[in-house]
């Protein structure tokens, strides 16, 4: 695995802060505003919770119920759908700009669409602006998978970047052993969590996280009070304005699982860390999970990073789907 010589130190940043839910322009507008704030705190790279372009849909049932679905629920699904974003497209532009324009490495959560396919989706932005990489989560927890689809291998990247390779677990992926492990194998310095859960126990799997993969763990969580969604929301009808839906907690750790920056629950604010990469190899002198601490001749594992569409279409090289003329279709 060829790696880029990382800096000495990094300045990074988390954003503990919410979108304007369902409204695609004003959230876009709002990670230009704390992009901005996150560089001129020397951030070399910006992390943005879960969900963030648009809305986490949190305390949502699309009006569902096991064997029925309501017609207000599908205007919702509606409604979410218009405001999540093609990747590669003008949102994704837009935030590739907002990368450059402030010459961040820019992490964040977005709903991706595709067709008629929502996914929970975290995009990395290079400080030039290009889309370096993307990864889908693959497993929806719970509710979420009335809207969300699922990912598969072929978007679990670990970037190699001037400030260490950068790679993404979303929320309850942290709880998959077998995906950890996969970042690890990749080399995964600056470990990113956008996550959507505020418990306490969440701040305890950060510090294990760090501590198991030796390496930096970045978790990042909304703050978001009932102003923040639409006033017909029907999740918060009943609510106070100004009543909290989701507290923050979001944290910089160590690679020997000590706070860089202590979680947050008191608003909206960017956390800075300064981390010393040398700490790296410093705590895998005793345990490195996919190196001498590994015993490959009982327990290994297989990543299949194949992508998997459920048409395929052949006859040409590509794969892409045809402009016309006899070509043979293989449903996968």
């Amino acid at each position: 695995m060829t790696q880029t010589t990382p800096a000495e130190r990094v300045r990074v940043a988390v954003v503990q802060a919410a979108p304007v839910a369902f409204d695609l322009d004003a959230t876009l507008a709002k990670v230009r505003h704390f992009a901005h704030e996150a560089a001129a705190n020397g951030a070399q790279l910006a992390l943005f919770p879960e969900a963030f372009v648009s809305a986490y849909p949190r305390g949502m049932d699309f009006f569902t119920v096991v064997g029925a679905r309501g017609k207000e629920g599908r205007e919702w699904y509606r409604r979410y759908w218009a405001s999540s974003i093609d990747v590669p497209g003008p949102a994704t532009q837009t935030l590739g700009d907002i990368a450059r324009e402030h010459a961040l490495h820019l992490v964040i959560g977005v709903i991706e669409r595709e067709g008629g396919t929502l996914y929970c989706t975290a995009l990395v932005f290079a400080p030039d602006g290009a889309l370096a990489a993307k990864h889908r989560k693959l497993m929806p927890t719970g509710a979420e998978r009335l809207v969300w689809g699922f990912g598969d291998g072929s978007t679990i990247p670990v970037v190699d970047t001037p400030l260490g390779r950068v790679g993404t677990a979303i929320c309850w992926e942290n709880y998959m052993p077998l995906y950890r492990t996969a970042l690890y194998g990749k080399g995964v310095e600056i470990y990113c969590a956008p996550t959507a859960d505020p418990r306490d126990g969440w701040l305890a799997s950060m510090q294990h996280i760090a501590l198991e993969g030796r390496c930096f763990v970045l978790s990042c969580n909304q703050f978001a009070r009932r102003s923040d969604y639409p006033a017909d929301y029907p999740a918060f009808r009943d609510m106070a304005e100004s009543e909290v839906v989701c507290r923050g907690g979001s944290c910089i750790v160590s690679p020997m699982g000590e706070f860089l920056a202590a979680p947050a629950f008191d608003g909206e604010q960017v956390l800075v860390a300064d981390l010393d990469m040398g700490d790296i190899v410093r705590a895998k002198f005793d345990f490195d999970p996919v190196g001498h601490y590994a015993r490959p001749d009982v327990l290994r594992m297989t990543v299949d990073e194949r992508e998997k569409r459920a048409v395929t279409w052949l006859g040409n090289e590509r794969g892409d789907v045809p402009e016309g003329g006899d070509t043979e279709v293989a449903h996968a």
